[in-house]
């Protein structure tokens, strides 16, 4: 891979201190856990029963050399690029001989996930054939962890959020890796992000595929990216209960719920993440606890209550795993700042055109999802082309649908190839 003048392409392999994991697991037997009663039903949010349960498996179960060696499977870089020591993920596509060339695509996690929630559709996208699917629907898949996520650390510079990341990732495509065009695709921040590349670099993608269509005023207090005939609910600054429409029923609910009922992590997030920090980076029971209960709750509607329903989806390894991940990198605390550079490095339009994302645009909605937007909203925010209400899935479609996911990239990109 060709240098940049901010730093060069490197091989990368995960590989854990010895004495790290020693330390983590000492401060795992060393756990305290809180006292915790009436909460059976997680009312109070995150059930220590379970907690308990998890750190059990945690210490006497759990094999991070073994998933690092999984991870290893994938091939790994890392390069210094605007101040950011990157760590993606490149893996080239399988070509039908004659046919065309594998379409470069961005993929992207968000919080509180890690790269490797996308690990299930890395292969049906780069080798679509070994997968029942069709070769020439080939993609090189780009990944990165996100900066001051994971191995995209230490991050030591301020101002980075979604829409700088957008920035990022546009220099990683075209000037590091070559890429004269790409495709996007996300969810969660990575939506965000995604979303910013067919709004600002319309000209280099061939389109976006976003499955948390979100505005990307989202965070802040204003919204010069409104559609002037959308009414909007001036409490949760999300489109109104009347702009929704029929088969859209109890979709401003699950909006106005995770707002009332599940947002207070972002508040924390956006207002002190340092004071997070000092818990994370010394806890690594901490770190699983303000993530797992974020998974458990999101979903929780489709997926059923309890424990049992909540591991077919999440299995007690990628719990651990993530926070994992976390803790040995030290980016809870880097992670978090992410919120804060959204409201307070706030985005900014690149043009003040309607629809706002440019860009040819697919939707997916997951009922799963923790906020969908109604479909007047949607037509007039994005270059609408492609748009699948699903019967599965969720917020973390990729891990937990990741046919349905990869089968609605395939089908919308194969008319750019």
């Amino acid at each position: 891979m060709p240098a940049t003048s901010s730093g060069e392409v490197k091989d990368f392999t995960i590989a854990i201190d010895d004495d790290a994991l020693k330390d983590m697991n000492e401060r795992l037997r060393r756990t305290r856990f809180p006292q915790d009663f009436g909460n059976d039903d997680w009312r109070y949010g995150y059930n220590t029963a379970y907690h308990r349960q998890l750190i059990d498996y945690w210490i006497n179960e759990y094999d991070w050399r073994d998933v690092e060696r999984r991870m290893n499977e994938l091939p790994h870089y890392k390069i210094d690029l605007m101040g950011v020591p990157l760590h993606f993920i490149h893996v080239r596509g399988k070509q039908v001989p004659g046919g065309p060339a594998p379409m470069p695509l961005l993929i992207h996690h968000g919080w509180p996930w890690t790269f490797w929630d996308l690990r299930k559709v890395i292969g049906p996208l780069t080798d679509p054939a070994a997968y029942g699917g069709n070769a020439a629907d080939s993609f090189d898949v780009v990944l990165i962890s996100l900066p001051g996520y994971g191995f995209s650390s230490p991050l030591t510079e301020t101002g980075w959020n979604w829409w700088h990341t957008a920035d990022l990732e546009n220099t990683l495509m075209k000037q590091v890796l070559g890429y004269e065009k790409y495709a996007v695709a996300g969810g969660d921040w990575g939506a965000l992000v995604t979303q910013q590349h067919g709004h600002k670099y319309e000209e280099d993608v061939f389109g976006i595929y976003t499955h948390f269509p979100a505005q990307m005023s989202h965070y802040l207090f204003e919204h010069p990216d409104k559609p002037a005939d959308v009414d909007f609910d001036p409490v949760l600054g999300l489109p109104a209960a009347d702009q929704y429409g029929e088969g859209e029923e109890g979709w401003f609910e699950r909006g106005k719920l995770f707002v009332g009922n599940e947002s207070g992590y972002g508040e924390m997030q956006l207002t002190k993440p340092q004071t997070l920090a000092s818990l994370f980076a010394d806890s690594p029971a901490g770190q699983l606890a303000w993530i797992t209960e974020k998974r458990y709750f999101w979903g929780l509607a489709e997926r059923g209550v309890g424990t049992a329903a909540f591991e077919q989806v999440w299995p007690k390894e990628d719990l651990v795993t993530t926070a994992a991940v976390y803790f040995l990198t030290n980016t809870g605390g880097t992670s978090s700042r992410y919120y804060w550079e959204c409201r307070n490095n706030p985005w900014k339009p690149s043009h003040s055109n309607f629809p706002v994302v440019g860009a040819p645009t697919a939707v997916a909605i997951y009922p799963g999802e923790i906020y969908k937007p109604p479909i007047k909203w949607t037509k007039q925010y994005f270059n609408l082309q492609q748009y699948r209400v699903h019967d599965q899935g969720g917020h973390f479609a990729p891990l937990e649908v990741p046919s349905i996911y990869v089968d609605d990239v395939a089908t919308f990109f194969r008319q750019f190839r």
